[in-house]
C-alpha cells in the first residue's frame, strides 16, 4: 500500500550536474516516485507542459545554465501549475522568503539524500 502510494508521487528533478541528479533520481525511484529529470529551467518548463497535470513536486537547484534559475521556474511554476510543490536547492544561495513564491521550500546543499525524500513525499501529499 505504501509503495502504491509513493508511486503516485510524480517529481520533476531539475540539476545541471548530472551526478548530483542522478544520486537524487535514483533516491527518488527507489522511494517509489516517478522521476522526471531536467537539464536546466528551459527543460524542465518544457516537461511541465505535457506532464504537470500528474506533477506533484519541483526539485530544483538556484543555478543552472540558460536564461532562468531555479528561483525563476519556481515563480514560472507557481504561475502556470499551482498545486505543484516546490523544492529549491542550492549551495550558494541562500534565498529568502520573499525572493522565493510563497509555500516554497528551501534545504541547503550539502543535503542527505533520504531528507530530500521525505521532504518531498511530505510536501506533495500536503497538496
Amino acid at each position: 500500500m505504501a509503495e502504491q502510494q509513493a508511486r503516485s508521487i510524480v517529481v520533476v528533478v531539475v540539476e545541471d550536474e548530472v551526478i548530483i541528479r542522478m544520486v537524487v533520481a535514483d533516491a527518488f525511484d527507489e522511494a517509489g516516485f516517478e522521476v522526471l529529470e531536467a537539464n536546466h529551467s528551459e527543460e524542465a518548463v518544457s516537461i511541465l507542459e505535457t506532464e504537470a497535470a500528474r506533477v506533484h513536486a519541483l526539485f530544483t537547484d538556484v543555478h543552472m545554465p540558460g536564461e532562468m534559475n531555479g528561483i525563476m521556474l519556481a515563480h514560472h511554476t507557481r504561475l502556470h501549475w499551482p498545486w505543484i510543490s516546490l523544492l529549491v536547492t542550492s549551495g550558494l544561495a541562500l534565498p529568502t522568503d520573499v525572493e522565493m513564491p510563497e509555500g516554497t521550500s528551501f534545504i541547503a546543499k550539502p543535503y542527505k539524500v533520504d531528507h530530500v525524500v521525505r521532504h518531498i513525499r511530505e510536501i506533495a501529499q500536503a497538496t
